[in-house]
């Protein structure tokens, strides 16, 4: 990666109040290049080449999560997924997933393939607050 995205990364945590440490920037990198959202193993898997252990990727999965760099999900099979928060300071934009029933794959579906309607009845308070929509079903690879 060249020194200039180095310090982009760096300087995004430091932003969020974190330290650019290696590690914080190759797990933040990890996010960064993923088109779903990634469990604790999938980025071990990613940067244990460069001699990071799983506590210290764990840790910093978390701390990205609390300084709102990453949002962490649970898709209703008991394993904490972590994906990116938009770069601009805003929170992502929620959007629904696909879980397959089969295989346990997460991807991304597009904020239009489903349209929430009717917030009648919904109290103000809760209006704000995150909703998570999952679609579950079997993927093309399974299928």
């Amino acid at each position: 990666m060249p020194d200039d995205d180095v310090r982009a990364l760096k300087q995004r945590l430091r932003d969020a109040g974190l330290r650019g440490t290696s590690a914080r920037v190759s797990v933040l990198r990890s996010l960064i290049a993923a088109e779903a959202p990634l469990s604790h193993a999938d980025v071990y898997e990613q940067v244990a080449r460069l001699g990071f252990d799983r506590a210290t990727t764990y840790r910093n999965l978390m701390d990205l999560s609390e300084s709102g760099l990453a949002r962490r999900t649970d898709h209703g099979d008991h394993v904490w997924r972590f994906e990116l928060v938009d770069d601009d300071g805003h929170e992502a934009e929620l959007h629904p997933h696909f879980l397959c029933n089969e295989c346990g794959s997460v991807e991304c579906l597009p904020e239009s393939a489903i349209a929430v309607r009717g917030r009648k009845g919904v109290p103000r308070s809760l209006r704000k607050r995150d909703v998570e929509i999952q679609v579950r079903g079997v993927c093309d690879s399974c299928d």
